[in-house]
């Protein structure tokens, strides 16, 4: 006889008459959905979106050399500076703030603090005024600076909030065991703590720096060529907005996919990893008889 106890559910399972009205619900929710999909299509076809003329831009060469590759290569050359620059910031703020200096851990907590709570558009406005005023980057380069310093100091200090969660995740027994080892507090965190919080900070990281890739959008207040603002000068140039636009927002779609995926595949790596050498770890221990 079996002595695992019953699982328990957080809610009581539903009766037949229950089952059957999850269902009712369930297919007027999508009958809504395939109806909403259907009058979005039917109206753009009336007013002529859907028109294979409208889509024919797109099979030549010249809309995606002089628009979309630009504003990709732009989206993906900012996103890509400031996903270093932001986790490189974040790491150390989130150190800093656990620190058991005082002065550090305060000094890092208000700038985690201020820049959690600074709307990312007026940051990067900001930016642009000042490097502007005092010529601090060519002015070729000036937009996408402030798109890069806006996009690090943002998703740094939510960064620097993951790597503080991260840490605190872990066993306390693990802070025990370093400290009767004699570990000091860098080495402790820098030796122990961060390589094992990593696996549990990768999901939470991937998903802000998808937001990041999508916060570059934001750019288009500043002049700085990226994704969004070419599709709207393409739409524009070709007079097919809707087509343009979600010609953008596919290839951003498949780009966070693609960088989701990449985290997935990195995750599971490092458990993998991290699993094989415990196993390596035991069979060492144990003697062999």
């Amino acid at each position: 006889m079996s002595t695992q106890p019953a699982l328990k559910t957080l809610y009581d399972e539903p009766g037949p008459r229950g089952k059957a009205l999850n269902v009712i619900i369930s297919g007027i929710c999508l009958a809504g959905v395939i109806a909403g999909i259907l009058w979005i299509v039917s109206a753009l076809q009336a007013k002529g979106q859907l028109a294979p003329e409208k889509w024919q831009p797109f099979l030549t060469a010249d809309m995606w050399r002089t628009y979309l590759l630009p504003g990709v290569v732009g989206t993906l050359q900012a996103a890509g500076l400031a996903v270093v620059l932001a986790t490189v910031l974040g790491i150390l703020l989130g150190v800093g703030r656990m620190s058991q200096v005082k002065a550090v851990s305060y000094s890092c907590a208000a700038v985690v603090e201020f820049f959690r709570a600074m709307p990312l558009l007026i940051l990067m406005i900001f930016c642009f005024q000042v490097f502007a005023n005092y010529a601090l980057f060519p002015s070729t380069q000036m937009a996408m600076a402030a798109v890069v310093t806006g996009l690090t100091l943002c998703n740094g200090a939510v960064i620097a909030e993951i790597v503080r969660a991260g840490v605190h995740s872990l066993p306390r027994g693990q802070s025990e065991a370093s400290m009767a080892l004699g570990l000091s507090g860098g080495q402790m965190m820098r030796i122990i703590l961060l390589p094992q919080a990593i696996t549990a900070m990768l999901p939470p990281i991937v998903s802000q720096l998808v937001v990041a890739l999508k916060d570059t959008a934001l750019g288009y207040q500043i002049t700085y060529v990226e994704a969004v603002r070419q599709g709207v000068q393409a739409g524009s140039a070709y007079s097919n907005y809707i087509p343009a636009l979600l010609v953008v927002a596919a290839v951003m779609i498949a780009i966070n996919f693609a960088l989701s995926q990449l985290a997935v595949t990195v995750e599971n790596r490092l458990r993998k990893g991290r699993k094989t050498a415990i196993v390596k770890r035991d069979e060492v221990a144990v003697p062999q008889l």
